[in-house]
């Protein structure tokens, strides 16, 4: 998924980043109002996490703003206000759903999850593009960006990415991947593997601040997030 998360609270935004980037989202953090509500407009988001009590703009006013011109991407309401008026007041005002600090980050990702799940746009997304982190994956195109970043991959290069990402945080071993990407059936002396492996993780990981292809020894190769 690819999330816009707008709250002020420094220690619990790290917090979600943290965790999010982990479960292998795309996830951007912005601590005013004003400027989270600029973000939502211009840009296309699967889910909004919005904080109540915001500088400059508070969050109920963002979802106001954000329903009147037509946005209908699904919004989580993160709030200490926790009572029953003030959830309805948010379910009112457009929110999707209506989270009460603290939480479990637990609930906080299975709620985010539902929510995407819930619009048509994300159910075809699902069915014809493949996200992990900021790389994604069009299957229909045949098409990969990273950062918005269109990366050109030759057939195979585009078929041994899409396998790892289907599998991400998975170890996928040489034989996985020569029977799924190549066909074969059985362990062979060739370094196809390696070769292309080699020319993928140039293409997708140099320029980038974190690398996504890992090569784990006397294993095999995984795609996984980890925050510098």
């Amino acid at each position: 998924m690819k999330i816009l998360l707008i709250e002020d609270d420094q220690e619990l935004a790290d917090y979600i980043v943290k965790g999010l980037k982990e479960s292998g989202h795309y996830i951007e953090h912005i601590n005013n109002g004003k400027h989270g509500l600029t973000l939502a407009i211009d840009n296309e988001f699967n889910v909004l996490i919005v904080d109540r009590m915001l500088p400059e703009l508070d969050g109920l006013s963002i979802v106001k703003a954000l329903r009147a011109i037509g946005k209908t991407t699904p919004i989580l309401f993160l709030s200490a206000l926790g009572d029953v008026e003030e959830r309805v007041k948010g379910l009112k005002a457009g929110g999707d759903d209506y989270l009460v600090k603290p939480f479990a980050f637990s609930e906080l990702l299975a709620r985010l999850e539902v929510l995407a799940r819930r619009t048509n746009i994300n159910c075809i997304e699902e069915e014809t593009v493949l996200t992990f982190a900021d790389l994604k994956i069009d299957l229909l195109k045949r098409q990969v960006t990273r950062s918005e970043k269109i990366i050109e991959l030759h057939a195979k290069e585009f078929n041994l990415l899409e396998q790892l990402v289907r599998n991400s945080g998975r170890v996928l071993t040489r034989t996985m991947l020569l029977e799924h990407v190549w066909g074969y059936h059985f362990e062979t002396q060739t370094n196809v593997i390696d070769v292309h492996i080699s020319k993928l993780r140039k293409k997708i990981d140099d320029g980038f601040s974190s690398p996504l292809l890992h090569t784990v020894r006397g294993a095999g190769y995984k795609v996984d997030y980890h925050a510098k």
